[in-house]
């Protein structure tokens, strides 16, 4: 299916590997021109290398903390290297950013809750705000945040992020209802349990916060997902590609759960 958006311009964050470079791979698939951000550099040229032989999208890789007033406007700054761009012209934002740390709230003093809140809240909002007025002054654009499963279905070890990406869905859900009409959409993409290095890290979290081996813990949250298998990274680039593209302009203000069907709830 053409999605309609070859020729876009978009700004992907934390894309040297997993979720990230998942959502990148599906967008320069489909023809998009990227800019791609990440901390470490050699990972993300790599990465960078690997999207242009994809096709012809061209493809700029940053490699900054996006949760830096700096990061962001050296992110930024790229879209004039992109065909059609100038500054600050993207079409697509995909905000992502590493998740963190798991563990027990008593050990978290405010320096830990603060990083929390400036990683997984505050820099999509930065984000928003540096790109959104464009996006609806041009009449499109598409905003996609990853978030977590944890929004819905919170997790006892995982509750910085537990409380910092509720507070970007709580954002969201107002700012998305005031620019639907100018042809911009917001959502967030919420993952359960897919195949990452972030997986892997929080397993070993959680089995030894209940005091389990790692293949036992391991063995027993597959039996808690339906699909009985965790996620693939590339079929959570595809659902992101598609809230990002032409066909999904009616969606908005939503909050996509993709975790096999783990979660237990109706709504």
């Amino acid at each position: 299916m053409d999605l309609g958006i070859s020729g876009k311009r978009a700004l992907v964050c934390a894309a040297s590997k997993g979720l990230g470079y998942a959502c990148a791979e599906a967008l320069a698939q489909a023809g998009a021109h990227l800019v791609i951000v990440a901390r470490n550099e050699a990972p993300l040229r790599a990465a960078a290398e690997q999207l242009r032989s994809l096709g012809p999208a061209t493809v700029e890789a940053v490699a900054a903390d996006i949760t830096t007033g700096e990061g962001r406007a050296s992110a930024l700054a790229a879209a004039a290297r992109l065909p059609g761009g100038g500054a600050v012209e993207f079409d697509i934002l995909v905000t992502n950013a590493g998740g963190p740390p798991a563990g027990d709230f008593r050990d978290w003093d405010d320096a830990i809750w603060h990083q929390a809140l400036n990683a997984n809240m505050l820099t999509p909002i930065a984000l928003m705000r540096e790109t959104l007025d464009g996006m609806m002054s041009r009449g499109w654009g598409r905003i996609c945040n990853i978030t977590s499963t944890a929004v819905k279905a919170p997790s006892p070890y995982l509750g910085l992020s537990n409380g910092a990406r509720s507070g970007l869905t709580g954002f969201v859900a107002g700012l998305a209802r005031q620019v639907a009409g100018s042809g911009v959409t917001i959502n967030n993409l919420l993952p359960g349990t897919f195949d990452t290095d972030r997986l892997r890290s929080n397993l070993a979290a959680a089995a030894g916060q209940a005091e389990m081996a790692l293949d036992a813990y391991t063995a027993k949250r597959l039996d808690a997902i339906p699909a009985r298998r965790f996620g693939r990274a590339d079929e959570f680039g595809a659902a992101c590609a598609f809230l990002c593209s032409q066909q999904a302009a009616y969606f908005t203000a939503q909050n996509l759960l993709i975790d096999g069907g783990a979660y237990p709830g109706t709504l």
